[in-house]
């Protein structure tokens, strides 16, 4: 038996297809809860300044008792989904090769609280460019892996899948799925997982993309924790403190998780609870979904929306997907080390949208760097044509 043979069996014989099926009783369970929720009193202030708006969240509960999860679970099963097992814990991918042969093999990592959902609207923009204005050689064959702990992955038993850990699976992934030679992207806590892909240095990892890259120096970071900018800093530098210090005032929810994430235990009583907690992720993010349930159009629909925070309650992953933040022990947005070819996107308004000088600083092989007109934190769900140009774009110099 040839090598290309042998690889093609041990990869038939270490994945396994599956289809996603939730029983009738969990959907009527979810409606009945939503359509049973105590509300709390409405706000003090007529902002958005101490959370969630009573106004948003009813919004969000009316659509949600009449959302149509069938509709969302028949378009996930039309992709190839597939449960593999690594470290003792099964992993679900969807897994999409493209029809031209110099598809480039890439990993794209979800982060929270997103998930696959992310993903799903770049998928055939990346692997059949020539119906979405590419070429043949801006093909790619697509792995889009569920997060231990998140969506239809196993939930970690033990301690100590942390980025590193998972960034270590991912590598095991793609070379178990038969691929010599590959790509990596990611935001939010995909962004962590492919630096410290890009750290671990395989030798079949040809370059990392980031939407959400670690390039913060120390002292901007500690100076934002203050508000006060450090002196010299240019326009780019002292727009993204600025971003960094309304950032830091507005993570509640990850040092919640980060500390006592099995106190979060309402979260996996309530879809409201979850619901809300979910959405107020940063600022920007939370406008945006506030308009979205209003009426306005926005990169994210009703449904995009509804449909991920269902996945999260289907799943009952609330707390294990939490638990991510009190396995990191690293910061979240310094530098890590990568010496690899790297491309950055800075989106407008991403927590902070990178300034080339930092990017070249943290990453001394950075091969491209792109500052985009559009586009917050869920850069590919909200604007999935620009985040296409831009993996198409910056994995160019790595195909060789």
């Amino acid at each position: 038996m040839t090598a290309v043979a042998q690889q093609r069996v041990f990869e038939k014989a270490s994945t396994r297809p599956i289809d996603i099926s939730i029983p009738d009783a969990e959907l009527a369970d979810l409606h009945r809860r939503i359509n049973d929720t105590r509300l709390p009193d409405r706000e003090t202030v007529a902002d958005s300044s101490q959370g969630v708006q009573l106004g948003t969240i009813q919004k969000l509960a009316r659509h949600w008792a009449d959302h149509d999860w069938r509709k969302f679970e028949d378009k996930l099963n039309t992709l190839p989904n597939y449960l593999t097992e690594i470290d003792d814990l099964d992993i679900h991918f969807l897994h999409v090769r493209s029809k031209h042969d110099n598809a480039l093999p890439v990993i794209l990592t979800h982060g929270w609280p997103g998930s696959i959902i992310e993903m799903l609207k770049v998928i055939d923009p990346l692997t059949n460019p020539t119906a979405h204005g590419g070429s043949p050689h801006d093909a790619f064959h697509v792995v889009i892996p569920s997060m231990p702990g998140h969506g239809f992955s196993g939930k970690p038993t033990t301690t100590g899948w942390d980025p590193t850990h998972i960034a270590r699976a991912w590598i095991t992934l793609m070379k178990r799925l038969g691929y010599t030679k590959f790509v990596a992207q990611g935001g939010d806590w995909g962004a962590v997982v492919v630096d410290q892909m890009g750290v671990l240095a395989p030798p079949e990892l040809l370059g990392i993309h980031s939407n959400m890259p670690g390039v913060i120096p120390l002292e901007i970071l500690q100076a934002a924790q203050i508000g006060t900018p450090p002196t010299g800093l240019s326009a780019d530098e002292l727009q993204a403190f600025e971003q960094m210090v309304v950032t830091l005032k507005h993570i509640a929810y990850g040092l919640m998780m980060g500390s006592r994430p099995q106190t979060l235990t309402g979260l996996a009583d309530s879809p409201i609870g979850l619901a809300a907690f979910m959405i107020d992720h940063d600022i920007v993010s939370y406008e945006l979904i506030a308009r979205v349930f209003d009426g306005q159009p926005e990169g994210l629909t009703r449904d995009d929306i509804l449909d991920n925070i269902t996945l999260y309650w289907l799943t009952n992953t609330a707390l294990s997907s939490a638990r991510l933040y009190w396995e990191f022990k690293l910061n979240y947005f310094d530098p890590k080390g990568v010496q690899i070819p790297t491309a950055v996107s800075a989106f407008p308004t991403e927590l902070y949208q990178t300034p080339k000088s930092w990017a070249a600083k943290a990453y001394p092989n950075l091969v491209y760097y792109n500052r985009v007109a559009e586009g917050g934190h869920f850069a590919a769900w909200e604007q999935p044509e620009l985040f296409t140009q831009e993996l198409r774009a910056g994995f160019r110099p790595m195909r060789g």
